[in-house]
């Protein structure tokens, strides 16, 4: 910018320069730094708080139609891993609104981010009018998407990952119209819209839904038997396609399976579907919504070398900016997929710089940040499974996916080890079914070593005292 002269700048980048902004900018961060840092440990309600408290979130249950999973409000501020809720307790925040702050509560970057935003001219961005820094997210989703080979020209952007899926799921059925079918995994979860509900194996959720697609399912694999896993879920596949010709608009494939419980497979499993697929010329869809930025690598396709078969990826959560991307074969026609909203300006400066500070801040590699955590978590749970076999196993996941199963894997004392954990000081959540895991998705840009051991301790509190 140095290099413009001033009366070729844009007003807005004057705007972003001027002296008054850069000290209020200044007053802000310390003002923050300043409160935020008082919070440093796990804290009780304050008193004098909890009746009110308690009036706001009935009246909240009232007028959403049901109630929270977890009696949570936050105050809206935190410090890294530990979040302040309204009533004034202080909690460990293990679950980041499933997967959502990978930076914790009250990050300096981001806040700075929100500042920026603060002083652009719309709150939000859409079909008909976006700023320069949608552009600029495009690029950068593209450039992280093919750097390893993926053949992923485009990106659109939207605002939940519910619709990136969608929009995922609308381009594969006009690509391959007439095609009407789709192909995805037992257990898998996709979204909670109409259409993406279908794709989800999770019949509760479609409870007086109509149906609006055809979905065949294939198991996933089981290591327990890997070899021959590979080989029933290869024949299942092998079974729909044939039954259905050139009925199928593509696969969707979740590598590291969340809301159903933290399971993966090897690389090898991954690629001997994807080769039958592309044998029946069936594009291959990967929902990293929950997986990107939480393996050895920027996206789960990558960590397991599967690059080569990257039809259409849908990314969200931690980039608060959701995506579709898709290679150029795939490019739908004018009117498909167009949003009034496709985020919000803090959404989309928050997403860059959260996209810069992934790459550049030792998270990836074998060695990474991300392995880091996930070993020290393990190296805890094994303990723990080793004094009490009955009570813990695991730990499931990969790198910033964390699961764990409690006594019998029930979903009553899950969801009592929960309660009993939030209680405790520590949320998390539970996924899969039979058994119910205890899942975690640490704010892995802020959580200390310190605090993953404290975390552990507190979790082995509570299990010392759940009944068997």
């Amino acid at each position: 910018m140095s290099a413009i002269h001033l009366a070729e700048q844009l007003q807005a980048e004057l705007l972003q320069a001027d002296p008054r902004v850069e000290k209020a900018r200044l007053l802000l961060q310390e003002a923050l730094a300043d409160h935020s840092s008082r919070l440093t440990e796990v804290r009780s309600p304050i008193e004098s708080r909890r009746v009110t408290y308690s009036e706001i979130l009935q009246e909240f249950s009232r007028y959403r139609g049901g109630a929270l999973f977890f009696p949570y409000l936050g105050s809206g501020l935190g410090n890294g891993a530990l979040v302040e809720l309204a009533d004034g307790s202080v909690k460990y925040d293990l679950i980041t609104g499933i997967g959502v702050h990978l930076f914790g509560h009250s990050d300096p970057g981001l806040m700075d981010s929100s500042l920026n935003a603060a002083l652009q001219d719309t709150v939000m961005q859409g079909n008909l009018q976006q700023n320069i820094d949608s552009a600029r997210l495009c690029r950068e989703f593209v450039h992280l998407a093919s750097e390893s080979g993926a053949p992923l020209a485009h990106c659109f952007l939207s605002t939940s990952g519910a619709t990136a899926n969608e929009n995922a799921l609308k381009i594969l059925f006009q690509k391959k119209q007439p095609a009407d079918r789709m192909l995805a995994f037992s257990n898998c979860f996709s979204g909670r819209t109409l259409a993406t509900s279908q794709l989800t194996d999770r019949a509760k959720n479609r409870v007086g839904l109509p149906t609006v697609m055809a979905v065949d399912y294939i198991p996933f694999y089981d290591a327990t038997s890997s070899e021959e896993s590979t080989k029933q879920t290869l024949a299942r596949l092998s079974e729909h396609l044939e039954r259905y010709p050139g009925q199928y608009a593509g696969m969707i494939m979740e590598l590291i399976q969340g809301e159903g419980g933290y399971y993966s497979a090897p690389p090898s499993f991954f690629a001997a579907l994807c080769e039958l697929l592309r044998q029946h010329q069936v594009p291959i869809w990967f929902d990293e919504i929950q997986t990107f930025g939480r393996t050895t690598r920027p996206f789960a396709f990558q960590h397991l070398e599967l690059d080569q078969f990257a039809d259409a990826v849908t990314v969200g959560k931690m980039t608060q900016v959701c995506a579709t991307l898709f290679r150029d074969e795939l490019t739908p026609q004018p009117g498909l997929i167009s949003q009034t909203f496709t985020g919000a300006t803090s959404s989309i400066l928050a997403a860059l710089s959260i996209l810069d500070r992934l790459q550049n801040g030792n998270f990836f590699g074998p060695n990474g940040r991300l392995m880091q955590i996930h070993e020290r978590f393990t190296q805890h749970f094994e303990r723990l499974h080793q004094q009490s076999p009955d009570r813990i196993s695991g730990p499931w996941g990969l790198g910033g996916m964390v699961a764990f199963t409690v006594l019998d894997g029930s979903a009553s004392q899950s969801k009592a080890f929960l309660d009993a954990l939030y209680e405790a000081g520590v949320l998390a959540f539970s996924a899969g079914a039979n058994p119910t895991r205890i899942r975690m998705l640490p704010p892995f840009g802020a959580i200390t070593n310190e605090q993953i051991d404290e975390v552990c301790e507190i979790i082995e509190n509570v299990l010392g005292k759940m009944t068997l």
